[in-house]
């Protein structure tokens, strides 16, 4: 089943992001390499183009679980985690409609 992981960020937290983003990265590309993986990324503070500023309010992960409790101890094991980028992280099942 498809879960989505829904984070938001502590304020600032581009500073905490940064030494642990390649982890981050890496567990994202294994579960893409997995076809696990549906999208991710982070939502940026603004929608600017080229912001003056690089900043993030939190991020979305929409990928494949065997059961919830799977899907929040994958995201409890997340980097940003531990190094204090997420002030609340949600896991919901998620139904794909479209793109078919």
């Amino acid at each position: 089943m498809l879960f989505a992981i829904i984070s938001t960020d502590v304020k600032n937290s581009l500073e905490k992001r940064l030494p642990v983003r390649e982890e981050h990265i890496a567990r994202l590309k294994a579960l893409d390499e997995a076809g696990r993986l549906v999208l991710a990324g982070p939502h940026p503070a603004t929608d600017e183009d080229q912001p003056a500023e690089l900043a993030f309010t939190g991020s979305l992960v929409v990928a494949a679980f065997e059961s919830m409790t799977a899907a929040k101890a994958w995201a409890d094991a997340d980097p940003y985690v531990a190094a204090g980028v997420y002030e609340a992280v949600v896991v919901k099942p998620f139904l794909k409609v479209l793109p078919v």
